[in-house]
């Protein structure tokens, strides 16, 4: 399953990594892929809680996630 979401706030490649190592973590995540500009796009098993890949964003630091 392919879900893609839009992050804000993110300022660089660090951000990036943050987002992604954050995302990936959660169970049935396959990959991750996320640009600097906002698109994210989460490759899963089975569809994935909104509110955990939310959770993880915000862990990764002071970013905002929407489904796009």
């Amino acid at each position: 399953m392919i879900t893609n979401y839009t992050v804000t706030g993110m300022t660089c490649g660090h951000c990036v990594a943050h987002v992604t190592e954050e995302v990936s973590a959660i169970p049935g995540v396959t990959d991750v892929k996320v640009l600097q500009a906002g698109p994210m796009t989460v490759t899963s098993d089975s569809a994935i809680d909104f509110d955990a890949v939310s959770q993880a964003v915000q862990e990764a630091g002071d970013y905002q996630v929407a489904l796009a």
